[in-house]
């Protein structure tokens, strides 16, 4: 599996003076293998790691079971115990992560109204055992339950990893900044795509209106089983639209790819259609000319996994420091060099 953020800068000028010049983000990471054993490298001194338990909400859901591996490589302990679809029969699964051999038996109760008693009872056993600042929670479970699920952490005090995207995250910054929850909240958990985030955002508050009058498009390839608008494009947006002053609208303009063989056509491998991230933004100048094109493209779930696993130490750090409850960015995970 392989992602792929990096720079490549190309011009071309013809004879009639017309010029093109491009740009495209691409770098490849290294195998997986790799970066999981470098992982378990960095975080074999965490020695504060050990009294967390992590309850991971939406397995056994591909990026949430990759989540859960994760914190089991990074040295974390996960919950017995994990909120799953209220459609899902209840359950208990092996969490194992194939690194480090390391694994964990965890019970799923559906998140109906009877389950979040359960989980809400059995929260308050895993509290009085391990210490109420030491279970914290990570989300990937459905857009439809990002809002009920945010108010459900804070009204319990369950510190979380908001990594569900789409729902209504103005609501959502609302409902937990008024509650004094402790949250880490993104549309991305990798940390190499947080970084472009942070420089673009940079780029679009110092220059802004440096594109004015260039056409914004954006094509954004994800897995079939994904419901909504990627995040990620939306935050980029954000920033390109900054610079570009182009009306490009959020809900019309972006070209979604959903199925095999539209991705398969937009470059995404074959053996990624069960996980991949594929994004390409072209702005384009008026006159046709001119033309800059950004890309980040992601196989896989690693990145994503790895870098939540980050954020819920980090968000943990937090909540021992004695500080009042504030929603963090991953923005603010890697300004603090917690992303290994």
């Amino acid at each position: 599996m392989k992602s792929a953020i990096g720079v490549l800068v190309a011009g071309a000028m013809a004879a009639s003076l017309t010029e093109t010049n491009a740009f495209a983000f691409q770098s490849t990471q290294q195998t997986l293998n790799r970066a999981k054993a470098t992982s378990i490298q960095m975080s074999s001194g965490d020695g504060d790691s050990s009294s967390l338990r992590i309850m991971v909400n939406g397995m056994p859901g591909p990026m949430a079971t990759a989540a859960a591996e994760a914190c089991l490589r990074k040295g974390l302990s996960l919950s017995p115990i994990a909120m799953t679809g209220p459609d899902i029969e209840p359950s208990t699964i092996t969490v194992s992560d194939d690194v480090t051999g390391n694994s964990a038996e965890v019970r799923l109760i559906p998140a109906s109204d009877e389950g979040r008693e359960d989980i809400v009872s059995s929260l308050a056993g895993l509290r009085e055992s391990v210490g109420a600042e030491n279970v914290l929670a990570i989300d990937y479970t459905h857009p439809s339950a990002v809002n009920a699920n945010g108010v459900f952490y804070a009204e319990n005090k369950l510190p979380f990893v908001m990594g569900t995207t789409g729902g209504d995250r103005e609501q959502l910054m609302s409902d937990m900044e008024s509650r004094d929850a402790f949250a880490v909240i993104a549309p991305n958990m990798g940390k190499q795509i947080v970084a472009m985030q942070a420089g673009l955002e940079d780029l679009a508050e110092k220059f802004p209106s440096a594109f004015a009058g260039y056409k914004l498009e954006v094509t954004e390839s994800h897995q079939k089983t994904k419901a909504d608008t990627s995040g990620t494009a939306k935050a980029v947006i954000g920033s390109l639209k900054t610079l570009s002053d182009d009306d490009f609208d959020l809900e019309e303009d972006i070209k979604m790819l959903r199925d095999d063989e539209s991705s398969l056509a937009f470059g995404v491998p074959e053996d990624a259609m069960n996980g991949h991230a594929f994004h390409t933004y072209t702005l384009t100048s008026s006159d046709g000319s001119v033309q800059f094109q950004l890309q980040h493209n992601v196989s896989g779930r690693t990145v994503y996994a790895e870098g939540t696993a980050d954020a819920v130490k980090f968000l943990a750090s937090k909540v021992k420091s004695g500080m009042e409850g504030k929603v963090f960015s991953m923005i603010d995970v890697l300004s603090e060099g917690a992303l290994e």
